[in-house]
């Protein structure tokens, strides 16, 4: 599935697209006509459906979104003399990763606004979605009800998440909707490519974003990693985002759980603990989840 849906109470027109997007419309009288849903293969269209096709696009393909239930299409100008054979309205614009990242996000309602969005990169994919699972794993002893994007297990709370990764912008902004609807209060993402599709992560924002990695590349800041991961991915990267790494501090807190059993879960629990000090969780509320995981221990 490649789609993102409407977010609950929200009505969106083809004249919304032209009015905050520049898209160009035919016909122009069809700017009251309602889009519930973004989808950009002919497979995930269904009845209400505004298609953006990710590959190349002709008149067959978009009679079979039609005939699908899409209300409209947008594809390039270059389709423009097409329009009139289509029979159904058209969208003119070669939009970039960028802006279809800005118009999934707007149709779902900016889920990652509500949500705390947590990410972790590095050089082991395998390392990277052992980590998201024990971070996941830690915020829900914190009391946090938790989601999350892994190409080993997306889950929404404790649901399983029927997603074939790696996914891609629309796939990314449908479950941090579902997350948020399930009631979620964040969201952890593997930044590897077993999960995510380059520019996956356009228009969400991260609030921490820590990396297995115990140091980035000699002579590289961390700042430089972040940019790099921000390109790839997608996600908006301010100047207050830092690359949150493990600490001797964490290191120590982790060998005090009854969590860990050896020197790989002691270091994914400890860079845990860091991200969720980064976070701005309180070091005594850390020090009562370990307290207890010992006593259940």
């Amino acid at each position: 599935m490649s789609a993102v849906s409407e977010s609950v109470g929200r009505r969106m027109t083809l004249g919304y697209f032209v009015e905050h997007y520049g898209f160009d419309l035919e016909p122009r009288f069809a700017t009251d006509v309602t889009i519930t849903a973004l989808a950009d293969d002919v497979d995930s269209v269904r009845p209400g459906c505004l298609y953006i096709p990710s590959e190349s696009v002709d008149l067959k393909r978009l009679e079979q979104a039609r005939s699908r239930g899409a209300y409209a299409a947008l594809v390039p100008h270059a389709m423009r003399q097409s329009a009139a054979q289509a029979q159904f309205p058209m969208l003119f614009a070669e939009p970039d990763a960028a802006q279809i990242g800005a118009l999934a996000s707007d149709i779902a309602g900016s889920p990652s606004n509500m949500l705390a969005v947590f990410a972790i990169c590095g050089s082991d994919a395998d390392e990277v979605q052992a980590s998201v699972v024990r971070l996941a794993d830690f915020l829900h002893m914190l009391g946090n009800p938790v989601g999350v994007i892994s190409a080993a297990g997306s889950t929404s709370l404790e649901r399983q998440l029927e997603l074939a990764h790696p996914i891609g912008i629309f796939d990314v902004q449908h479950t941090l909707s579902v997350c948020g609807e399930d009631g979620a209060a964040a969201v952890i993402i593997a930044l590897d490519e077993q999960t995510l599709r380059p520019h996956a992560l356009e228009s969400v924002g991260i609030d921490v974003l820590g990396t297995i990695d115990a140091a980035p590349p000699a002579g590289t800041p961390s700042s430089a990693v972040v940019a790099e991961q921000a390109q790839d991915y997608g996600f908006a990267a301010d100047r207050q985002l830092r690359l949150t790494m493990r600490t001797e501090e964490s290191d120590a807190l982790s060998r005090q759980s009854a969590l860990v059993q050896d020197d790989a879960s002691t270091r994914r629990l400890s860079l845990a603990i860091a991200m969720v000090l980064a976070a701005g969780v309180r070091r005594g509320n850390i020090r009562s989840a370990l307290r207890v995981s010992r006593e259940l221990g």
